[in-house]
């Protein structure tokens, strides 16, 4: 459906380069990456906003890189809630079905299938003063969806809005997908990320850093970077041998002076090491335990976090563990202490590069 061939694109002191990417009719694809990655600018080259320097942009085998936004069937949902204070919200969502010519019966009887859609139909007689900010932008959203486009772009649209407002904006936008409307949509929230796209791309400084499935991406990252901004606080980089004698592989990490043992089926060669921070156990003392890594190490940071605590030791690496409060406070665990890690072979999961 949409092909990016090489786009790049430069505004002000800022670059984005070598975009390709491909959404499929149907799909629901994020670009995830964090304030400055360059999101917005790739959504209005793609919007047609602004031109590419360099590369095409390709709609259903159509080369619109330089055609006018009017021209093309994608429609722009910005962060700021873009709309007219002087109209109802009828009359926002009527604006673009009145500039297409459309006779009145057929804007009245669009505007309620759109307000009904997007949850509208009580309130197409107020206006945007009155309303919350999940209301208004779902009557930019219904104002967009009024020009039937092919793809909709969405600029960080959940970022203004509160917990009960975003739900229901998810909830919406799903919907929206599962009826048949393709949809990118760009944030910095990877949980967000997660809980709408069927593929996602991440992006750093003006480059995709990987792209792919949610599955591939945020739990499979190929860098550093992807990793730590999905949430993957342990990742490594590392080459896998055997033990002489042993049934166990070694994975020695680069540059570290840390060894850890991973299971016997694992390949060997260079390899990329990721360990979720739940399936870490911390102790005071040496763990009599069947897992084969234990390690001693250094409380370095303590770091609160809506899923618990975060504890960073350093073990000749840091690594992240997370526990609870309670943990917290039964183990004393604060920076500088003593303590052991310990994790089974089988929690590393280890991919080849």
């Amino acid at each position: 459906m949409l092909k990016l061939q090489g786009i790049s694109k430069s505004y002000s002191d800022f670059r984005i380069h070598g975009i390709h990417m491909e959404v499929q009719a149907g799909d629901y694809f994020v670009v995830l990456g964090r304030s400055g990655a360059g999101k917005t600018l790739l959504l209005e080259t793609l919007a047609g906003i602004r031109s590419p320097d360099e590369g095409r942009v390709v709609l259903d085998g159509h080369d619109i890189t330089r055609q006018r936004i009017q021209q093309r069937q994608v429609g722009l949902v910005f962060q700021d809630h873009a709309i007219f204070p002087h109209l109802t919200v009828a009359a926002n969502i009527a604006y673009p079905l009145k500039r297409k010519g459309y006779s009145r019966s057929e804007i009245r009887r669009q505007v309620q299938e759109l307000a009904t859609t997007t949850g509208l139909s009580h309130l197409l007689e107020r206006y945007p003063r009155t309303l919350s900010g999940g209301e208004i932008q779902r009557t930019v959203l219904a104002r967009t969806l009024a020009r039937k486009p092919r793809l909709l772009l969405l600029d960080e649209p959940l970022a203004s809005l509160d917990v009960q407002y975003k739900r229901e904006l998810q909830s919406l936008l799903r919907r929206l997908n599962q009826q048949g409307q393709t949809i990118m949509h760009v944030t910095h929230d990877y949980e967000e990320a997660i809980a709408l796209a069927s593929k996602v791309a991440v992006m750093d400084r003006g480059q995709i850093q990987q792209q792919g499935t949610v599955e591939e991406v945020l739990r499979n990252p190929s860098s550093s970077f992807t990793a730590q901004f999905v949430g993957i606080r342990n990742f490594f980089r590392g080459r896998v041998g055997s033990l002489p004698g042993k049934e166990h592989k070694k994975v020695v990490l680069d540059g570290s002076p840390l060894a850890l043992l991973a299971p016997p089926d694992t390949p060997e060669g260079d390899a990329i090491v990721t360990l979720e921070a739940r399936n870490i156990i911390l102790s005071r003392s040496e763990p009599d335990s069947s897992a084969l890594n234990k390690f001693a190490g250094t409380v370095q940071d303590v770091i609160p976090t809506p899923k618990g605590l975060e504890v960073i030791v350093d073990v000749g690496e840091e690594v992240a563990v997370m526990i609870t409060r309670e943990s917290l406070e039964r183990l004393h665990v604060e920076p500088s202490a003593r303590v052991w890690i310990s994790f089974k072979a089988s929690s590393l999961d280890i991919k080849k590069r």
